[in-house]
């Protein structure tokens, strides 16, 4: 399938692109109605959005090229160039959750409350944009001969993108189902965390294109410190509410 969905002026516009932005606007619809359902003024989320994801976007390019410092070597314009690809979602959380805590204290509003608010929308967005490493022809495992493998080269492969993909889908149905009854602010984003760092760790053993820090998949170690940031939080809010 051509990366490029269609040209407009002579500018590839790119599936990759599109599939994001369609995790991002069903996100923000789904963040709207849980902050109309909690009382919150809908102007705080758009606003945030606003700040976030472009802060996210920055860091999420920063993250990748931290750990590809050799592929570019020094070139600011290639570093900068994401039409070539290389967005890591770790980073992009990283960035988004930076802005959530500055806006937060701006605002004066509960971080984790915010949190909760984004957590059901990031995953789907995850999920959606996965899609868009099919298109590529990227993220994927190495070689199977599973009935579900993709071919890539001529070789059967492992299509990790559906994986985590789907992953992430089960994860969003899951914070959907409990967002009424959440015992603590918090709750949900820890959830996330810890759930969608779980799938990663083990999806991300596949693949073939990892960012790597020595002998150590970065994505894996970052899993594992949300894994235990997540589980923290969450035992630590159990028991205050206990």
């Amino acid at each position: 399938m051509n990366p490029i969905a269609f040209e407009v002026f002579g500018i590839g516009i790119r599936w990759y692109g599109i599939l994001i932005s369609i995790g991002l606007v069903l996100g923000v619809f789904i963040a709207m109605r849980e902050s109309a359902r909690l009382g919150i003024d809908e102007n705080i989320i758009l606003d945030f959005i606003i700040f976030a994801v472009p802060i996210a976007v920055l860091c999420a390019r920063a993250y990748y090229v931290l750990f590809n410092l050799s592929y570019y070597d020094g070139d600011i314009l290639k570093m900068l160039n994401i039409r070539q690809g290389g967005l890591a979602i770790h980073g992009a959380v990283i960035g988004g959750a930076i802005t959530a805590i500055v806006y937060s204290r701006l605002k004066k509003i509960e971080f984790w409350k915010l949190a909760d608010l984004c957590a059901p929308g990031l995953i789907l967005g995850q999920a959606i944009g996965r899609w868009g490493n099919f298109i590529n022809k990227e993220a994927y495992g190495g070689p199977t001969n599973l009935p579900w493998a993709i071919t890539i080269n001529g070789v059967g492969v492992h299509p990790t993108f559906l994986y985590e993909s789907l992953w992430n889908l089960m994860i969003f149905i899951f914070l959907m189902s409990i967002r009424k009854k959440k015992k603590f602010e918090g709750q949900l984003f820890a959830l996330y965390m810890m759930l969608y760092s779980l799938g990663r760790f083990f999806i991300e053993g596949l693949r073939t294109d990892s960012l790597m820090l020595g002998n150590f998949r970065v994505a894996q170690l970052v899993s594992l410190a949300m894994i235990c940031a997540g589980a923290g939080f969450y035992l630590i809010k159990g028991r205050e509410k206990r």
